[in-house]
């Protein structure tokens, strides 16, 4: 079994590429973060280079396992064996300063424990868990068993500055990781991604659907503000951008969401959305 770290962008996508491709749901975020790099570039959440790996059991076998770190950003595993996270924890506590010192990793429930407690075992870090998510994947699309006032309309460039508000009390509230906010609405805007709630002309909530990748699109965020809340605006709004994902070709649409939040895990599941697996992020501490 072995594990094989790259700078290279171009040589993850040829080597784990269809391995990533043939997973969609589990490696929704590498897809996502892979097609960020592509179009924006590697610095485009950080000034230092991202690092890549995948896992094969046997040399010259086909990869079944990947991993990327964009610093500085914790490492995001993807679909892996369990025994395979614990190999690339080990590796990495030992490959030097750049992964010494790492604060956390986050992904799929099993192989996070398994990374964790190796990581522990090789550095003597403590880890707790910091975020229980679980990945939603759509089943048959319905609309909101109570639908209400209001309408959907795409949010276009007029909207913009709402649109990067509205994110930035999302990432005050969620702790979500959204880097460049104001770069990644101008490219959501202009793609057809954010979708608005309008109820008696004015905006209520927000729902994002990423580009189409190997088949996937994955709704997030989905926000609406506090005092707007309980009036069955988000429901409303992620069944539009969830139609939008699939009337752009989308054989999966994916979402997350905070398993402390028993609102939002009850809305998405009337509307059609169904478990796929539990994921965690972890923090180290020494």
């Amino acid at each position: 079994m072995a594990w094989t770290l790259s700078t290279s962008l171009d040589d993850f996508r040829d080597r784990a590429g269809g391995f990533l491709a043939a997973h969609p749901a589990e490696n929704t975020v590498l897809l996502t973060v892979v097609d960020r790099l592509a179009e924006r570039g590697l610095n485009v959440f950080g000034e230092r280079p991202p690092v890549f790996g995948w896992w094969r059991a046997s040399e010259g076998g086909p990869v079944a396992g990947a991993f990327l770190r964009t610093p500085p950003y914790e490492p995001r595993l993807g679909l892996m064996p369990v025994p395979a996270a614990a190999e690339l924890a080990t590796e990495l506590a030992a490959a030097g300063p750049e992964f010494s010192e790492l604060a956390g990793v986050s992904g799929g429930a099993d192989t996070v424990r398994s990374f964790a407690a190796a990581w522990s075992a090789a550095t003597g870090a403590g880890h707790s868990v910091v975020e229980n998510q679980r990945l939603y994947r759509l089943g048959e699309l319905t609309g909101p068993p109570r639908p209400p006032a209001g309408r959907h309309r795409p949010a276009e460039p007029g909207d913009r500055d709402l649109v990067i508000r509205w994110y930035g009390e999302f990432r005050g509230e969620t702790g979500v990781m959204l880097p460049n906010i104001p770069q990644a609405v101008d490219d959501r805007i202009a793609a057809g991604g954010l979708h608005l709630w309008e109820d008696d002309g004015h905006p209520v909530a927000l729902a994002g659907n990423s580009p189409v990748t190997a088949g996937m699109s994955r709704i997030g965020p989905v926000y609406t503000p506090a005092d707007l809340r309980g009036r069955g605006y988000a429901s409303a709004v992620t069944a539009a951008a969830s139609a939008h994902a699939l009337a752009q070709g989308a054989a999966e649409v994916l979402l997350y969401t905070d398993l402390a939040n028993p609102t939002s895990n009850s809305i998405y599941q009337q509307i059609g959305y169904r478990p796929v697996e539990d994921c965690l992020a972890v923090d180290f501490a020494r």
